[in-house]
């Protein structure tokens, strides 16, 4: 048995029998206990009452008239159904309730001897109210009368009861609380599990390749969080796959330009001339280079990607001298580099080689595509953060691509791969600002250009 409902189910099930059966089980035995002490004061009563009847009845000589008159003048007022006889086991009188009952095949009745060796016959179950009979006093307005009909015994609880109690009654109830909450549990424990056999089936579908597969996450109950996480790892996995797809694809396409140019350049060596042959030369080591760059930024990439995936903390391992690092970049890239009035150190937390790496990117993307005229800004910003600025004199951004521009192997129009790089080095930017807790952006510059603003947080003098 596979499924998960039916052994829910059948555990609820299992779990309300042992319920019932116990129930009865300590019933019977509280019931058992119940009727051993219900005989025991009922016998206490017979021999108290037949004492009583004996200290009124004539003596065993007196005439079997009078004692049959008296006998049946108890029979009356104590509304039972008694009868007397002699030694020898011969009847001398009976009540008018004992003589009815024996007629109709009434309980058996209880011998009392007594100790002038008559003995007094007491049925069970004698007790009669009729009309004028009263219970526990005298008449009165708060004394209703018990009206019942000939040979109806009295409530349970009373004297000489007639018919014991018995487990029918709980029985009954048991086996109807039994199916009443076995027929109401059954909807409950199969939406249950019929919603857990659409996520089964969800992960099942994700899992064969349907990436956008998503599963129903609508309640508040276990089952629904359960949902909610399945669709949001879904959602990181799809997008991670995605990031993974294009990735593996724009650098496949990347690596095919430098690859064909270098298979040209080999091919006419053979046949150049000198100076064609310093051109081809220089162009295979361009080539080269470029293969080289574009594979370093595709591992950088997709290392800070699965840290980023993975959840792993950002760097703050080591303290890093910004105005100093920033000092040697824009010597590397003759750039101008200034300083805020007053800055004479600005140290940030975090991976110093990355931060190199990013500096490094923007310089040189300003560089290429913004001229000759670039200058490096170093500044403490209005919350505290450290701030570089590269400021190019270029053709600037699009205001409506100044997002997409750090999206990996983006190109502006126009912009082909002959002009130098692969469109990774941007991307790589946003990534090191993210690891560092920081942010990067493009923003127009006055005059004509662009700058990139990249800030980092915590900085310190």
């Amino acid at each position: 048995m596979k499924s998960l409902y039916l052994r829910i189910y059948l555990t609820l099930v299992v779990v309300l029998l042992a319920f019932a059966f116990g129930s009865a089980w300590l019933f019977q035995r509280h019931f058992e206990q119940e009727r051993g002490s219900f005989e025991s004061s009922a016998n206490e009563r017979v021999l108290a009452i037949a004492e009583l009847i004996h200290g009124s009845l004539p003596p065993a000589t007196a005439p079997r008239s009078e004692q049959a008159e008296a006998l049946q003048e108890w029979g009356q007022r104590l509304h039972m159904a008694i009868a007397l006889i002699d030694e020898r086991g011969e009847r001398i009188a009976a009540s008018e309730e004992f003589i009815e009952r024996e007629t109709m095949g009434g309980p058996p009745s209880v011998r009392v001897p007594l100790e002038d060796r008559r003995s007094l016959l007491v049925m069970r179950g004698g007790f009669r109210i009729g009309p004028g009979a009263r219970l526990g006093g005298g008449p009165g307005p708060d004394r209703p009368f018990f009206k019942r009909g000939d040979n109806a015994p009295l409530p349970w609880g009373l004297p000489f009861l007639g018919p014991r109690p018995n487990g029918q009654v709980l029985l009954v109830l048991l086996v109807l609380l039994f199916l009443g909450v076995a027929l109401g549990a059954y909807p409950v424990v199969r939406r249950l599990t019929r919603r857990l056999e659409s996520l089964k089936a969800g992960v099942e579908q994700f899992g064969s390749g349907q990436l956008t597969q998503r599963v129903d996450d609508s309640g508040s109950d276990e089952v629904a969080a359960l949902a909610g996480s399945f669709n949001r790892a879904a959602a990181q996995i799809e997008t991670l796959l995605r990031s993974q797809q294009s990735l593996l694809a724009n650098a496949s396409h990347e690596l095919r330009s430098p690859l064909a140019r270098l298979k040209m350049a080999f091919s006419m060596l053979d046949n150049a001339g000198p100076e064609q042959r310093v051109r081809l030369q220089a162009e295979i080591h361009t080539n080269i280079s470029e293969l080289d760059a574009l594979v370093e930024e595709v591992l950088l990439a997709s290392r800070l990607e699965a840290a980023a995936r993975a959840a792993t903390p950002a760097v703050h391992e080591f303290k890093v001298d910004l105005m100093g690092l920033a000092a040697e970049e824009a010597a590397r890239s003759a750039a101008d580099f200034q300083p805020a009035a007053g800055l004479t150190e600005l140290v940030v937390p975090g991976d110093e080689r990355l931060l190199r790496r990013a500096l490094r990117n923007l310089l040189e993307n300003g560089k290429r595509y913004g001229g000759k005229e670039l200058l490096l800004e170093l500044s403490r910003g209005s919350e505290g953060q450290a701030e570089l600025r590269v400021s190019d004199r270029g053709p600037g951004v699009p205001e409506a691509m100044r997002e997409q521009i750090f999206e990996a192997f983006f190109r502006l129009p126009g912009h082909a791969e002959q002009a130098g790089g692969v469109g990774l080095g941007l991307s790589l930017v946003k990534q090191i600002a993210l690891r560092h807790q920081g942010q990067v952006r493009c923003e127009a510059r006055p005059g004509g250009g662009s700058v990139f603003v990249f800030s980092l947080p915590n900085a310190a003098n």
